[in-house]
């Protein structure tokens, strides 16, 4: 298959397992992050929203050979000492370990038909989304804008002061059952008709300071920008239970910022009274609209908002967030190494003949060394030494079935130092590996280490670590 489709493919194999890894662990940071407030625990499920969709791509990522440049130029630094002194120089050859060339054996046909079912979801949430933006745009250009008085004016102004919203109206929409909270750079408010009017002034001025919350930290933006950011796992019925947990928190922040300005018994009593008029009305079906109803906890906000705090400061606050970091670092990098990472899907064409051997297998280190009959060893170049140029060329392999080299390429290393080692590697010669008394096709890397040293050579550098 393609390159990009096998892309696919293995992003969504990854997604699959890390979404409900991801899940599991951003469930046990919230606990832990609740101690310390709402936002600490709202920040830990908008990562894990983040890492849903960007994981199973990072998993793909050449782990084993970022950071080895790095290591390479550390290395050479602290060997540097004047350009004048007397250099030894050594090259190593170490028989890294096989890697797999091929993963399990797929129907073409299977493949193709589940990268075109994911294609169509993936096009059907994007059309799904971009209908709710415009549905909503349309409610929000049909809104009425009204001119407040007397006390919902007084309320507009406290609320808009204290949260600092310097643009925004307040309209009214007959096609909205709760306020809703929208817009960039100029903000909106729409309220259903008869809110303004008919509710009690303490009632309205807690819808006010919600929605002003919501302004004020930008949500209809973020929202929309996790929409889009989503859409990859957005098949996944588990990223959908983040995204809700991520709103149910997200609501709780905007309670105790409102609650600062009604006072959080008082806000807890308004909030109950508004859920207990808006019963009867529909939720607006718009997955990033911003709402004051939108989150289905109003039992755990009101909880949150009447409970006594006992706020944790000081250096149990900070052993809180490293424990959840730590243990998110950790997750991510389990996710990391048990994922599927590039060419490990292979498909075979339903009509192509079976074979009782694989064409290439996986062998171990130790093996291919003592398999190895005659090579060259490679040279250190007069030029890298003279710039004082070292580190390691890893080569990646493939064996044939009468021991030759059949393909040769490099992973990685210094590019002055490349030539050298293909030169000498492409001639070597090994013993043909049997499976089953038929001889197979291997792959394998080969690492050359080149070192610098003052004086004699002493023994060379480890290589930098892999994870093949």
């Amino acid at each position: 298959m393609k390159s990009v489709e096998s892309w696919i493919l293995i992003y969504l194999v990854n997604s699959l397992w890390q979404v409900p890894l991801l899940l599991g662990a951003g469930w046990v940071a919230a606990r832990l992050a609740r101690r310390i407030g709402a936002a600490a625990e709202h920040a830990v499920w908008l990562c894990v929203v983040l890492l849903q969709t960007m994981l199973p791509a990072l998993t793909m990522l050449p782990w084993e050979h970022i950071g080895q440049q790095e290591w390479q130029w550390l290395h050479r630094l602290m060997l540097w000492s004047g350009s004048n002194v007397r250099l030894g120089a050594a090259v190593t050859v170490e028989q890294g370990p096989g890697t797999i060339l091929r993963g399990p054996h797929l129907s073409l046909t299977l493949l193709s038909t589940v990268l075109a079912v994911y294609t169509l979801a993936m096009a059907w949430f994007a059309a799904r989304f971009l209908w709710s933006w415009w549905k909503l745009e349309g409610v929000r250009h049909d809104a009425t804008p009204v001119e407040l008085r007397d006390e919902a004016a007084s309320a507009w102004a406290l609320c808009t002061g204290r949260f600092e919203v310097t643009d925004a109206t307040i309209a009214v929409s007959a096609k909205v059952y709760g306020p809703v909270a929208l817009g960039g750079r100029r903000g909106w408010v729409l309220l259903p008709p008869g809110m303004l009017s008919d509710l009690p002034s303490s009632d309205l001025r807690a819808v006010l300071a919600h929605e002003c919350a919501h302004l004020r930290r930008n949500d209809y933006l973020v929202n929309l920008l996790l929409q889009l950011v989503a859409l990859p796992v957005s098949y996944h019925p588990l990223a959908a239970l983040t995204r809700t947990r991520l709103a149910e928190t997200r609501e709780m922040v905007c309670d105790a910022m409102a609650a600062g300005i009604a006072g959080p018994k008082d806000y807890a009593r308004s909030l109950l009274r508004l859920a207990a008029l808006l019963l009867e009305g529909a939720p607006l079906p718009i997955p990033h609209a911003i709402g004051l109803f939108d989150a289905n906890v109003l039992e755990r906000r009101l909880m949150k908002l009447t409970a006594k705090r006992d706020e944790i400061r000081g250096s149990r606050r900070l052993a809180i967030v490293l424990t959840c970091a730590t243990f998110g670092v950790g997750v991510c990098g389990s996710a990391l190494a048990l994922g599927m990472h590039g060419s490990t899907i292979s498909a075979q064409s339903e009509d192509a003949a079976p074979t009782k051997t694989p064409k290439k297998i996986a062998v171990a280190p130790g093996v291919m060394a003592g398999n190895k009959i005659n090579g060259t060893q490679p040279k250190y170049p007069e030029e890298a030494k003279k710039e004082r140029i070292q580190g390691t060329v890893v080569l990646k392999a493939v064996i044939g079935k009468d021991g030759k080299i059949e393909g040769l390429k490099v992973v990685s290393g210094p590019k002055e130092l490349q030539s050298s080692a293909l030169d000498a590697v492409k001639d070597w010669t090994y013993k043909p590996y049997l499976l089953n008394g038929d001889p197979v096709q291997v792959e394998t890397q080969i690492h050359v280490i080149y070192t610098l040293a003052d004086g004699p050579a002493g023994p060379p550098p480890p290589p930098p670590p892999s994870s093949n």
